[in-house]
């Protein structure tokens, strides 16, 4: 898969685009009433590029995203309507960065219920709604998912709210939680949680992820 090589900045670079555009703006103001010109507002250039540098860069919860870098061993499974869970099905998994410091990629490769497929995600920080973002898509289904959320205060769990469309029952917009677990360096949990079940019992698929350990 094709990955962005381009030259990763700080931020000033991206935010001289909004700049450029109030400039455009601020250039001619004119009165609604009259059509006549007014005082050009007063702009403090380097507050507004401090505010930019604070929003565009990357920061500690960038860092924070390093965890995922790796290749992964995979078991899914599914939780059944009777209760208990399917047996686990393997897979592989990668986190890469997509974009340095900023995006992550991840790839993944395994079955669900005996269908093989595969997928592809970008999880990353966005400095200025104060949240993890995620998107997903997968050969299973023609939906894009997305998510948001945060971090637990003692930082072992990433929990992410988004919506999903149930084809099968007809139902758009469900809620649904997502849960990254992080067991130690070498494990986490991935858990999806169908929200509309009720307060308890709502994970319906969990995927464990293992460090692949490179051969001597």
């Amino acid at each position: 898969m094709r990955r962005w090589r381009g030259r990763d900045t700080a931020g000033p670079c991206t935010g001289l685009w909004a700049v450029a555009l109030l400039g455009l703006l601020w250039a001619v103001p004119v009165n609604a009433q009259d059509g006549q010109p007014v005082a050009e507002p007063q702009v403090d250039m380097a507050e507004m590029m401090a505010r930019m540098r604070e929003f565009t860069a990357p920061g500690e919860a960038h860092t924070l995203l390093e965890r995922f870098i790796g290749d992964w061993d995979t078991a899914l499974q599914v939780s059944m309507a009777a209760g208990g869970a399917a047996s686990p099905e393997q897979g592989t998994a990668t986190f890469s960065w997509l974009m340095e410091g900023r995006w992550l990629s991840h790839e993944s490769r395994g079955a669900m219920m005996g269908m093989p497929f595969e997928s592809f995600g970008i999880l990353g920080y966005d400095r200025f709604k104060k949240s993890y973002v995620s998107v997903f898509v997968g050969t299973l289904d023609t939906a894009m998912l997305t998510a948001e959320g945060d971090m637990d205060p003692g930082g072992k769990a990433l929990i992410s709210y988004g919506t999903m469309d149930e084809y099968l029952t007809g139902e758009h917009d469900k809620m649904v939680k997502y849960v990254w677990r992080f067991v130690d360096d070498d494990t986490m949990v991935f858990e999806i949680h169908d929200l509309p079940i009720g307060e308890e019992n709502t994970k319906v698929v969990q995927i464990t992820y293992k460090r692949r350990v490179a051969a001597s």
